[in-house]
């Protein structure tokens, strides 16, 4: 054994489960525990923190799963760091993974797992050393990076649990959980800010501006804002329900067939995840090396059309910014679905090798497994790419329309959300069916 296998066989492991497939019912209790835990960590303050110039950045803890000055600080910024690095590694040719064997892929998992433990301490240093996270006086920088270390390994054991022992990735649900949160304060939220005469909460501003203290401008932005959420939630749900649906039969039974279901959204919302990621990282990277980076800053976030439409207050500048950011979603969005591809194990080789697995095959052909894989070239990647295209178009509206939280994390909760409502009713149907259950081989 190699010293680097030697050195990935030290890495911390959450261990899976010893039987085949846990129930419902064990699965919904880890992913609870996971999911209480995750929001009690950001209500868990830093010790020794003196200023948080991080609460600026409002979209980027939203994006990042992250509550800035809590010790959950890094959010998940560092694993979908180490992720997005080691697929552009793996993709370009500069270091090669076979994906297809299970040694390949341990290592591959092994790989990006000690990039994230490095990206983890690298962007704690930055958060403090740059003075994201400032220090109290009297307290040393170095209590700070340790306490947000243990939080960002913190998280990434807490994605290893969901992966392994809950519904779904530890990383969506964050996210989702962060949107949530973050929907539900912005619509009922009836504190007023200082300097301000009407409420947090879209929803009582509404009624605010509409009854108690007259002012349509309000209560059209107010209203704009509600229906604009709705929207993208509508869109979504409807983008992630589209399926292009493969005929096939079974080899051994005459007559017999299914439709394997292809999503249109063919990688989900990972390369959604991944570009938010990405620009976060580069946000944070002007921020603190340019000493404000105001200009490269404004470019990689989304101005607030809708809202600069109502009140009549857009620019050509505005529309530059606005283009280049739906550009920069769409066009990294397909980038990282065609890698997410080749690296998740959803290119043709693999989902030809799970059909054969179980006894499907092309009507009027012979099983084989190359029939399946040119087959299936004429659908996986053009989904990929139009899939990817599609979101990263879908999440750059909803940024731009101004919609309730930001738009791309709206986004990506309903698609989060939804995957996680599919997984659920597949397993509790299986559970409460041994007959679907044996069918599946699960």
């Amino acid at each position: 054994m190699s010293f680097y296998q030697t050195l990935l066989s030290f890495l911390p492991e959450v261990k899976g489960p010893l039987q085949k497939k846990l129930s419902f019912k064990e699965k919904l209790k880890w992913t609870l525990i996971i999911l209480v835990i995750f929001y009690v960590l950001g209500l868990v303050p830093l010790i020794g923190l003196g200023s948080n110039a991080l609460s600026q950045f409002e979209f980027l803890s939203i994006v990042l799963a992250a509550s800035f000055g809590s010790i959950i600080s890094l959010g998940i910024g560092p694993i979908v760091t180490a992720s997005i690095v080691l697929q552009l590694l793996n993709g370009s040719g500069i270091i090669n993974f076979d994906t297809t064997t299970p040694e390949g892929k341990k290592r591959f998992q092994g790989t990006q797992k000690l990039l994230a433990l490095f990206f983890i301490l690298f962007e704690a240093f930055i958060f403090v050393f740059l003075g994201g996270l400032s220090p109290a006086a009297g307290f040393s920088p170095l209590i700070l990076v340790v306490q947000l270390f243990i939080g960002g390994f913190m998280i990434m054991l807490m994605d290893e649990v969901v992966s392994k022992w809950g519904f779904g990735s530890g990383l969506s649900l964050f996210i989702a959980a962060g949107v949530s949160q973050q929907i539900f304060v912005q619509t009922f939220s009836w504190t007023i800010p200082e300097g301000s005469a009407y409420t947090v909460g879209a929803f009582w501003r509404l009624l605010q501006a509409l009854f108690m203290d007259p002012n349509f401008v309000v209560a059209g932005g107010a209203l704009f804002s509600i229906l604009a959420t709705l929207l993208v939630f509508g869109l979504a749900v409807y983008a992630q329900s589209m399926k292009v649906e493969i005929p096939l039969s079974f080899g051994r039974i005459r007559g017999h067939g299914i439709r394997w279901p292809l999503n249109f959204l063919y990688t989900s919302n990972i390369p959604v995840i991944l570009v938010a990621a990405l620009m976060a990282n580069i946000q944070l990277g002007a921020q603190f090396f340019s000493g404000g980076g105001s200009a490269i800053t404004q470019w990689f976030s989304a101005p607030n059309m809708l809202e600069a439409l109502i009140t009549s207050s857009i620019t050509f500048g505005m529309v530059l910014r606005a283009l280049f950011y739906t550009l920069f979603m769409m066009v990294g969005a397909a980038i990282f679905s065609a890698f997410w591809v080749t690296s998740a194990g959803m290119d043709s080789k693999s989902q030809a090798k799970q059909m054969l697995s179980s006894g499907l095959q092309v009507p009027g052909f012979r099983r084989d497994k190359r029939i399946l894989e040119r087959m299936l070239d004429r659908y996986i990647w053009p989904l990929a790419i139009t899939g990817g295209l599609a979101v990263g178009l879908l999440a750059a509206l909803a940024d731009l329309s101004g919609a309730l939280s930001r738009g791309t994390g709206i986004l990506l909760t309903v698609m989060i959300v939804y995957k996680l409502y599919e997984e659920i009713a597949q397993q509790h149907m299986m559970d409460m069916n041994p007959m679907m259950r044996k069918f599946m081989g699960k």
